[in-house]
C-alpha cells in the first residue's frame, strides 16, 4: 500500500473542490494538498450528467467562481460550457497535478496524539489500496450519489416495451428523433428535459405527480452585456454578481414573509407564457409556498414555449401501472410512449458516503450538528461543503473554502494545531438542508442536523453569511483550538458513537 502526507487533502475535483484548491494556492500557498477524485474527468455534476439540454438553473455570475469571471455570454450556461470552465480554471491555478483520478475514498480516521487523518482509497482502475495521511480534511464530493439516482417503484414497468433511462445515467445511443416522450417528473431535471427534447421529439409529456413553480428568466444578462462594453471581467462580475445576490436574496426573503403575493406573481407570469385558457392551476400552482422547494428556472421560457406551441404538454396525475405502449394514470387516460425518461430526482449521500473516525470512535454522521455550515461537532480538523439551496451552490462553497483558509492560517499565527467545532448548549436541533423536496425528505434522518442558533445555525443568506464568514471572528463558542495530543474537546462534547458501533 502506498502512502504520503499532505496538509490539506480534498475528496472531490468538481465545483467545489477545484474551487478549494484553487482557494489554497490563493491563500495557503505554502500548504501542500491533493485533491482525490473517484472517477476519470474533471467537473463532478458537470461531467457526470449529459442529458439532452443539461444547463445550470442558476446564474453562472453567482454559480461561477469569485475569483474568476465568467466571461461566457449565457448568464444561464450549458453544461458543456460550465464542464470547460471549470476545467479552465484548474489549468489556471495548475491544479491537474495535483488530482489523483480514479482514487475512491472510503474511511477516514483522526488521531489525536499525531494530529492527523489517516485515509484510506481505493483506485478504480488497479483496485489497489491507497493510504495518505493529512493534516486537514475537506470535503468535496457534493451530496447525492454518483452511481445511482432515484426511481420510485413502477408498478408494471416489466410490461413495458418501450426504452426507460434515467437522467443521470443517459446511454449514448439514445434517439429521440421522431419519438414520444414522457418524462416523468415536475423537477429542475424534467423542466430541463423537456424543451430540449421537444426540439427533435414527435411529442414531449411532462408526468408530474404535482406541480412545480416554474419560473422564466433571461439567459442573457442585460447588465453584464451592458458592463463588458465599458469595463473590463474583473470590474464588471463583481457588481453583476453582488446585483444577482441582492435580487435572489429579496426573492426568498419576499417568499418566506409574503408567500402569497410571491404565487400570485408567479402564476401571473405562468398565465402570460401559455395559452388563452390554460389549467394554469392544475399544472402550474403547486399547494406548497414558494421556496419551500427550489424554484425551477426556464431560460427564456422555453418550457412555456413548447407547451404553447404543441410541441410539449403537461399532465398531471398519477402512474397506475406502465402498459406495453405507455403509462396508464388512475384517471384511466393513457400517455402513449417510445421513450420513457424518470427524472425522478437524486439519492443523497453525505460526505460521499465517508466513513468518519476519531480515535478509534465510528461517527455518527445523523447525531452531529454543523457549526457554521461547514464543520461537525467533535470531529476536528474537518469541513465539509454543502451548498446554498435559496442560491447558486457555488457561493456558499467560496465562503467555506475562504474560511477553511483563514482557519490554517490561524492555526499557523498561534501555533496550534487542532480546531474542533462544539455542539450547541442547548438541545434543538433542525434539518441542515431547509427544503421540503422529495429527495431531501427520503434522507433526512441521516444528515447532520443543526442548532437552534449561531454559530450553528446556517442562514441562508449571502450577504449576512458573507459578514460571518470572512470577516468573523474564528474564535467563538463553538469551536476549541489546541495542540497534537491534547484532549480537543470534554468527554461529553466528543463525536456521537454510530449507531453501528454501539
Amino acid at each position: 500500500m502506498a502512502s504520503d502526507h499532505v496538509d490539506v487533502l480534498i475528496i472531490g475535483a468538481g465545483l467545489s473542490g477545484i474551487g478549494a484548491a484553487c482557494h489554497l494556492r490563493r491563500d495557503c500557498p505554502d500548504k501542500t494538498y491533493a485533491v482525490l477524485e473517484a472517477r476519470d474527468a474533471i467537473g463532478g455534476t458537470w461531467d457526470l450528467f449529459r442529458y439532452p439540454g443539461i444547463r445550470s438553473d442558476s446564474d453562472m455570475f453567482t454559480l461561477g467562481y469569485s475569483f474568476k469571471p465568467w466571461t461566457a455570454r449565457k448568464a444561464i450556461a450549458d453544461g458543456t460550457t460550465i464542464r470547460e470552465y471549470v476545467r479552465e480554471t484548474a489549468r489556471e491555478y495548475d491544479v491537474q497535478r495535483h488530482i489523483r483520478f480514479r482514487h475512491r475514498v472510503l474511511r477516514a480516521e483522526w488521531h489525536s496524539a499525531t494530529a492527523r487523518w489517516t485515509v484510506h482509497a481505493q483506485r478504480a482502475d488497479t483496485a489497489e489500496t491507497v493510504v495518505l495521511t493529512c493534516s486537514f480534511l475537506f470535503a468535496c464530493a457534493g451530496y447525492y450519489r454518483y452511481d445511482e439516482g432515484y426511481t420510485p417503484p413502477l408498478p408494471g414497468v416489466d410490461a413495458y416495451t418501450g426504452r426507460l433511462v434515467h437522467p443521470q445515467h443517459w446511454p449514448d445511443d439514445l434517439d429521440h428523433a421522431g419519438r414520444q416522450v414522457v418524462v416523468i417528473g415536475s423537477g429542475a431535471t424534467a423542466v430541463t428535459l423537456v424543451p430540449a427534447m421537444a426540439q427533435r421529439a414527435a411529442h414531449v409529456t411532462m408526468l408530474q405527480r404535482s406541480p412545480t413553480y416554474v419560473v422564466a428568466l433571461p439567459s442573457r444578462d442585460r447588465l453584464a452585456d451592458a458592463l463588458r462594453r465599458w469595463l473590463p471581467a474583473k470590474a464588471a462580475y463583481p457588481l453583476v454578481r453582488w446585483k444577482n445576490v441582492l435580487l435572489s436574496t429579496v426573492t426568498f426573503q419576499l417568499s418566506r414573509r409574503a408567500p402569497g403575493l410571491v404565487r400570485r406573481r408567479l402564476r401571473r407570469a405562468a398565465t402570460g407564457r401559455l395559452p388563452v385558457g390554460y389549467d394554469v392551476d392544475r399544472h402550474f400552482s403547486p399547494r406548497y409556498d414558494p421556496w419551500d422547494q427550489r424554484l425551477c428556472v426556464a431560460p427564456d421560457g422555453d418550457l412555456f414555449t413548447a407547451v404553447r406551441q404543441g410541441r410539449a404538454s403537461v399532465v398531471t396525475g398519477t402512474v397506475d401501472t406502465f402498459t406495453p405502449d405507455g403509462v396508464r394514470l388512475t384517471s384511466g387516460d393513457e400517455v402513449p410512449a417510445d421513450i420513457v425518461v424518470t427524472a425522478t430526482g437524486l439519492n443523497l449521500l453525505a460526505v460521499g458516503g465517508l466513513t468518519l473516525r476519531v480515535d478509534g470512535v465510528d461517527v455518527d454522521l445523523a447525531s452531529t450538528v454543523a457549526y457554521k455550515g461547514m464543520m461537525l461537532s467533535g470531529v476536528p480538523n474537518f469541513a465539509l461543503t454543502l451548498g446554498y439551496t435559496n442560491a447558486s451552490w457555488t457561493l456558499k462553497a467560496d465562503l467555506v473554502a475562504g474560511y477553511v483558509c483563514r482557519l490554517l492560517r490561524h492555526l499557523d499565527r498561534t501555533g496550534q494545531q487542532v480546531v474542533t467545532p462544539l455542539p450547541p448548549p442547548d438541545a434543538g436541533r433542525v434539518p441542515l438542508i431547509d427544503l421540503r423536496s422529495g429527495y431531501v425528505l427520503r434522507a433526512v434522518d441521516a444528515l447532520p442536523k443543526q442548532g437552534a442558533n449561531a454559530p450553528w445555525r446556517l442562514h441562508q443568506n449571502y450577504p449576512r453569511d458573507v459578514l460571518l464568514m470572512r470577516h468573523g471572528r474564528l474564535t467563538d463558542e463553538g469551536v476549541r483550538f489546541s495542540r497534537a495530543g491534547e484532549v480537543a474537546v470534554p468527554a461529553g462534547d466528543r463525536c456521537p458513537v454510530s449507531s453501528e458501533r454501539r
